[in-house]
């Protein structure tokens, strides 16, 4: 028997979790589940189906709606009077990161955004194996998450590492030449930067293969999600940034190959479904029998494959610049996308905006300071500078991404402005 604790419930990745975790309870317990309580509805379903001992929720406010919703839910099953035991409820924000700490055998991190840096760090410090979701916190917390993990104790979730988990099970480290990721393209595959420029939210939240949460879906659109992706392989598996490519597949049955020295390339391939990432990170290293359907190999298929158009998506560029920089990057990155995504889907940036933000935000982060002048410090200064991968704490990446927030901020609310490009001049947060 195997407890699990679920971070991230009621979204597409916990959903589906639960959906292979349900057939096989005599070997697999819910020990705990956690959500940001945007939907009690559902979390309330899911109780009464897994009887998990606690349940965490990120807005203290959902609490009484979680209350309401279970005894309306058990209701509607017909329960007795009585039937129904609470679990322990914990609430705001440290609420999901106290739960992962809390112990269990395997901890799957869900969680959307930089939010999940400290309760994978939590996790990692119990020994539980994580199943990392939360590409993230890997991607933010740098070394920070790398050190804390022990061997085999970090699996991926992410369907293109968990297909570079498995295809490297082929050779040795040293046997590597490059990992190759591979990308749908997206909603706009083959449009130029000009193109691109009036593309509306409904549009970019129309992906071709994966049905994915808002702000996934928009990175996936504008190629941060693979330009994250790039930075969360060489972390997982140490290898240079240099020696990770990036090719588009729209068919989306390759998910990632492994290129040895030998001219050899080991490719994992199966329909585009989660659970079977899903299922492997439950299991790992065994597999799940009947995570996914496999391919029908008796229907005519044809793969294609073509290299990234670096001039229109700039995001992968700009993140190696971030991974070779080290240390609050990644951070700065990361936190400005979130926001600038938030500003496309309000209507206040245009779709190019998104990553003319995140690299003018990275830039301001990446430029050498001079010497501080005495006195204190301000708010709107801490987190401004670099700091590299020597210093790195949780403190300094979380105020990295306090910073960067503001200063994304600032630049999307410009007043009469359309759009921010990299050579725009803003309101100056340092």
């Amino acid at each position: 028997m195997r407890d699990v604790t679920l971070l991230g419930s009621t979204g597409s990745i916990g959903t589906q979790a639960l959906d292979l975790l349900g057939p096989r309870r005599a070997d697999y317990r819910v020990r705990g589940l956690a959500a940001g309580g945007s939907n009690t509805s559902l979390l309330a379903e899911q109780i009464l189906d897994f009887s998990p001992e606690v349940v965490a929720l990120a807005r203290p406010s959902a609490v009484q709606d979680l209350q309401l919703a279970l005894y309306a839910a058990a209701k509607q099953r017909g329960w007795a009077k009585g039937e129904l035991k609470l679990p322990k409820i914990l609430a705001g924000p440290d609420a999901i990161t106290e739960l992962a700490a809390g112990g269990t055998d395997l901890v799957l991190n869900a969680i959307t955004g930089a939010a999940g840096l400290s309760a994978t760090l939590a996790a990692l410090d119990t020994k539980a194996t994580l199943a990392l979701a939360n590409k993230e916190s890997l991607v933010i917390g740098g070394r920070l998450v790398t050190e804390a993990a022990g061997p085999d104790q970090l699996v991926p979730v992410d369907s293109e590492h968990s297909a570079l988990a498995q295809a490297l099970r082929s050779g040795g480290h040293g046997e590597v030449d490059k990992l190759v990721l591979t990308a749908s393209g997206g909603p706009f595959r083959g449009r130029t930067r000009a193109e691109l420029a009036q593309v509306t939210p409904q549009q970019a939240m129309a992906h071709p293969t994966w049905d994915m949460g808002r702000v996934i879906t928009i990175n996936s659109a504008s190629m941060v999600n693979k330009a994250l992706e790039v930075l969360e392989a060489h972390l997982l598996f140490d290898v240079d940034l240099a020696d990770i490519e990036v090719v588009v597949h729209p068919q989306s049955i390759v998910h990632s190959m492994v290129q040895f020295v030998d001219g050899s390339t080991i490719a994992q391939c199966s329909p585009p479904d989660m659970r079977l990432p899903i299922g492997l990170a439950l299991s790992w290293p065994q597999r799940l029998p009947g995570a996914s359907a496999p391919i029908d190999w008796s229907q005519a298929a044809s793969w294609t494959f073509e290299p990234l158009d670096a001039e229109t998506f700039t995001a992968v560029d700009l993140i190696r610049r971030c991974g070779a920089a080290g240390g609050t990057a990644p951070a700065v990155f990361n936190a400005a996308n979130e926001v600038a995504v938030d500003a496309f889907c309000e209507g206040a940036i245009g779709f190019t905006d998104i990553v003319d933000t995140v690299e003018r935000v990275v830039e301001d982060h990446l430029r050498p300071r001079g010497p501080r002048s005495s006195g204190p410090i301000s708010d709107a200064d801490v987190g401004s500078s670099l700091v590299g991968d020597p210093e790195l704490d949780l403190a300094s990446v979380l105020a990295a991404d306090r910073w960067a927030r503001r200063r994304a901020t600032a630049l999307t609310t410009k007043t009469g402005s359309e759009s921010v490009g990299p050579g725009e001049e803003g309101t100056d947060l340092r």
